[in-house]
């Protein structure tokens, strides 16, 4: 049952996450702001295009940056409203009437997993959608500049990369086309001078895939791969199945900004060479809202086992508590990345080692 006194702590957590939210974001947006401000001004359109520039690449930012921030805002806001109570003396009055201290807390607990929620929510269905908007740069709204290609596998085990790109007309210079070695043909290197991605148009075999021009070599003798179609000299076709201009423009680790049933679909896929990074991230993010309230259940512990402790010593270590789970989470990510760890127990290990401690010192609050 939900009393008053849970709902105004309710409300309280949500204000002070809402404060701590806009907070971050807005220091993030006004500190890269200035300091990358040439990169924005004194575009084509004048002040009205510079303004609109900004708008679009910073409002295309905020779910990143939620993203890396979400744990920590939920820590913030719920030390926040906790120590206020404390500084009130609003626990008093509770403690006073026989309602324990854990009792009292559980709203900002409530509030703290809807918090924790937003982010995988955030992962499956926002980050996708502006995946494309995330790799513009601050000069070139446009896409019409050169990029710096990183280089990406296909599903189908092809390897592409390229000296540049450019995002508005899909082309890519000096592409180098990598079979592997399972193909029909076996390995195969194709390089071209000029390469154009062609999205997929309805049942068009020529859509879906790289046109390749000015190649290197002219012809193929043999049995060729499958998806690769010759359509004169000097001039291939190759159908891929998700390196589009996107995913070779971001590079290996494109899968970062892919939804996380994506994910799940991409390690059924056969290819391995990038199973072991994508199944770090896959669990990780399952385990995400577990490792969240594992760092607000302990930072709140932290904040509450001695009432008369100062709030800023208090939520000192608070956050020293929580930044030690959070590299933790790092370095067992960064094992699980390097194979030293399997993927499960690199992103459950530090639900496994912190778990208990924080729930043994959430039962030894004082009440």
């Amino acid at each position: 049952m939900i009393t008053a006194i849970d709902r105004m702590f309710l409300v309280t957590f949500f204000r002070s996450y809402a404060i701590v939210l806009v907070s971050l974001i807005s220091l993030f947006v006004v500190i890269d702001l200035f300091t990358h401000l040439d990169d924005f001004v004194n575009k084509p359109g004048g002040f009205a295009a510079s303004v609109r520039h900004i708008t679009v690449y910073y409002g295309n930012r905020v779910p990143e940056l939620f993203d890396l921030l979400g744990n920590f805002m939920t820590l913030i806001a719920g030390a926040f409203t906790v120590a206020w109570m404390q500084r009130n003396n609003e626990l008093l009055p509770l403690l006073s009437a026989g309602v324990p201290t854990r009792r009292a807390v559980r709203p900002v607990l409530l509030g703290s997993a809807l918090t924790l929620a937003l982010a995988p929510l955030n992962q499956q269905f926002v980050i996708p959608e502006v995946a494309d908007q995330l790799t513009m740069q601050r000069d070139d709204p446009d896409r019409a500049k050169a990029q710096v290609l990183m280089g990406a596998y296909d599903a189908s085990g092809i390897h592409f990369e390229g000296f540049a790109g450019y995002k508005k007309d899909r082309r890519v210079d000096r592409m180098c086309v990598t079979f592997p070695e399972n193909s029909p043909s076996g390995m195969l290197h194709l390089t071209a001078e000029e390469a154009v991605f062609i999205p997929k148009n309805g049942d068009d075999p020529l859509t879906g895939g790289w046109l390749l021009t000015r190649t290197a070599p002219e012809s193929f003798e043999g049995k060729l791969p499958t998806n690769l179609t010759v359509l004169g000299t000097s001039r291939f076709f190759i159908k891929v199945q998700d390196a589009d201009y996107d995913t070779v423009c971001r590079g290996g680790a494109w899968y970062v900004y892919a939804s996380t049933t994506d994910l799940r679909e991409m390690l059924i896929d056969p290819e391995p060479r990038r199973r072991g990074k994508m199944a770090v991230l896959f669990h990780t993010r399952v385990t995400r809202p577990f490792v969240g309230m594992l760092m607000v259940v302990f930072g709140l512990s932290v904040i509450l086992w001695n009432p008369n402790r100062h709030v800023i010593i208090s939520s000192g270590l608070c956050l020293l508590i929580s930044g030690g789970l959070f590299l933790f989470v790092i370095a067992c990510k960064y094992l699980g990345d390097q194979d030293v760890l399997p993927a499960a127990l690199a992103a459950w290990l530090p639900v496994i080692v912190f778990g208990p401690p924080a729930l043994v010192a959430f039962d030894s609050v004082h009440t």
